[in-house]
């Protein structure tokens, strides 16, 4: 398929038919990972890291006054530092 780079503001951007973004599982409002492979363009869906939930939405989560509570892991066997 061949298309153009076009202006929108001070930005340039491509528009993907719909049936082009559902071949690869992308929809509207998706992240994406945009990268350059051998002078190619190369864009498809982000990577998610560790499942579906970011760090920052876990912690927002905890109640405010939580502690975690301490382990005590024993006497070093090795060459760690305590």
């Amino acid at each position: 398929m061949i298309t153009k780079i076009q202006k929108w503001g001070n930005s340039q951007g491509l528009r993907f038919p719909k049936e082009i973004l559902k071949k690869v599982h992308i929809s509207l409002g998706d992240e994406v990972d945009i990268s350059v492979k051998q002078g190619k363009i190369v864009i498809g869906p982000a990577a998610q890291i560790r499942g579906k939930y970011k760090l920052e939405t876990l912690v927002a989560k905890m109640p405010p006054k939580y502690k975690p509570q301490e382990e005590d892991w024993g006497k070093p066997t090795g060459r760690e530092v305590w």
